[in-house]
């Protein structure tokens, strides 16, 4: 039986969480066509950038100009970052196209489990986060509202304290929950944040079963996997195999994997899960996406263009599993060694002319020969290729 997964919400980061740790002096024409092609590819959340102060981010200095130039496709929800209530009225300015408040009816307490962390990124520690949230709690009673949400950043593990157990974030969660109760709202939702790649798929498994077991009635969840140690994407499979069908998953990436922090000692090897790997895994598990590959890889290409260097995806470069007969590889294509050369499965033929081709006669093979009729390579419960002269039969 098919397994079951969770309706899944996907969220492009590049603007912000890539552009933040790139060039300054990227053109703001080009920011505006790559955002412009991104709103064209079906992807419905898309963050423009950050409110920020310039001085620490010069990279969003412009961001006033590029929200007047981009063009919004209508049905994408864009959204920014804003730290503070500086960063917020900015904001306001330019609301709609943006989206304000994400959370709707649903605030949440949260905080940095690496103490170090929120005082280089947010110039808080994390006492001062949690300060907060008696104001959070009072503002959300003040306002009626019924649900709320638990969560915390580093969840996993920092690059400046070492590992944290799942045992360590429940019982933060815990007290969160607690102050929730008591003030009368239920909690339904909660996230995990990994903003210095600590992720690992066993370990958001743990997560996400615990936070099940203890709070059923929790439904809503999402997942910020860093990539810098190759586990955002193995993060994402276990965080959606490890809930249900009555269960919201929102889920964060870049075109290309680009991105990082300059605050968590990685830089720009941070990285994201690559949205179009991202999107070519939950296509092939059967969860609709909505988002039309082709054109994300477009956009990959075309950011690779602006920043002069390849990047980190996978699915740009070999390009999506060729499951109709239109996609198959050609058998007689040459030898294909370079990146260059791969890009035929959307550039054509063009893309290896002149390559060496050893082969004395054609390649032909019965296979591909059914395949191109539109029947199976394979028979599972039939002859084809079992009862054939050429296939070994078993022995008396």
């Amino acid at each position: 039986m098919p397994q079951q997964y969770p309706k899944v919400t996907y969220k492009e980061e590049g603007m912000r969480e890539g552009m933040q740790i790139e060039d300054a002096n990227i053109s703001i024409d080009d920011k505006v066509t790559l955002l412009d092609a991104l709103g064209e590819t079906g992807l419905d959340h898309i963050v423009v950038g950050s409110f920020v102060s310039p001085r620490y981010t010069p990279q969003m200095a412009r961001i006033d100009e590029l929200m007047q130039k981009f063009k919004p496709k209508e049905g994408v929800t864009y959204t920014a970052l804003a730290l503070n209530e500086q960063g917020v009225e900015r904001a306001k300015q330019y609301s709609p196209p943006l989206t304000l408040d994400r959370r709707g009816n649903r605030p949440g307490l949260s905080m940095h489990m690496c103490d170090v962390f929120a005082r280089r990124n947010t110039n808080r520690s994390q006492m001062q986060e949690m300060e907060r949230w008696p104001q959070v709690i009072a503002t959300a009673q003040e306002r009626g509202i019924k649900e709320a949400s638990i969560g915390a950043n580093a969840s996993m593990g920092s690059n400046f304290l070492g590992d944290f157990s799942a045992d360590v974030y429940i019982k933060l969660l815990e007290k969160q929950h607690e102050l929730w109760n008591d003030a009368g709202i239920e909690v339904t939702a909660a996230s995990v944040g990994d903003p210095m790649s600590w992720c690992h798929p066993a370990k958001v498994e743990e997560i996400f079963y615990r936070v099940k077991e203890k709070w059923p009635e929790i439904t809503h969840f999402s997942g910020h996997f860093h990539n810098a140690r190759g586990m955002a994407i193995p993060s994402m499979y276990a965080a959606i195999t490890s809930l249900g069908p009555d269960d919201e998953l929102a889920l964060d990436g870049t075109i290309g994997g680009f991105g990082g922090c300059p605050y968590c000692g990685n830089g720009r090897v941070t990285g994201m899960a690559p949205t179009e790997d991202a999107v070519h895994m939950m296509d092939d598990m059967g969860i609709d996406t909505g988002v039309d590959l082709d054109k994300l890889i477009d956009c990959v290409w075309m950011l690779e263009e602006i920043l002069g260097r390849s990047l980190y995806g996978h699915v740009s470069k070999a390009g999506p599993r060729p499951k109709t007969i239109d996609k198959l590889y050609d058998m007689n294509a040459p030898f294909i060694e370079t990146p260059e050369q791969a890009k035929h499965f959307k550039t054509g033929s063009k893309a290896y002319e002149g390559g060496v081709s050893p082969w004395r006669e054609p390649i032909k093979s019965p296979y591909r020969e059914r395949v191109e009729k539109g029947l199976p390579a394979y028979e599972v419960d039939g002859d084809w290729p079992w009862s054939e002269g050429f296939f070994p039969k078993p022995s008396n």
